[in-house]
């Protein structure tokens, strides 16, 4: 498996984190439980957090190196 294959399917976890935090957080704004909006939020935050470094040390499109330590961004 490429870098870039890895990346993907991290960056596609991420994603489905992302969106079920955004629905966990629908549903608690739906049922007006204080402590689940608040847990929900910030399950989203979190997935925000975690997501910028991984987008932002994605490997560039054309990388071919599967392990060599080679990374361009």
């Amino acid at each position: 498996m490429t870098r870039r294959q890895e990346w993907t399917w991290i960056f596609a976890g991420w994603l489905l984190f992302t969106a079920s935090a955004a629905f966990f957080l629908a549903a608690a704004i739906r049922s007006g439980d204080g402590l689940a909006i608040a847990g929900s939020a910030l399950f989203l935050i979190a997935c925000g957090v975690f997501l910028v470094p991984v987008w932002v040390l994605r490997p560039h499109r054309t990388s071919a190196s599967a392990g060599t330590g080679e990374e361009h961004i």
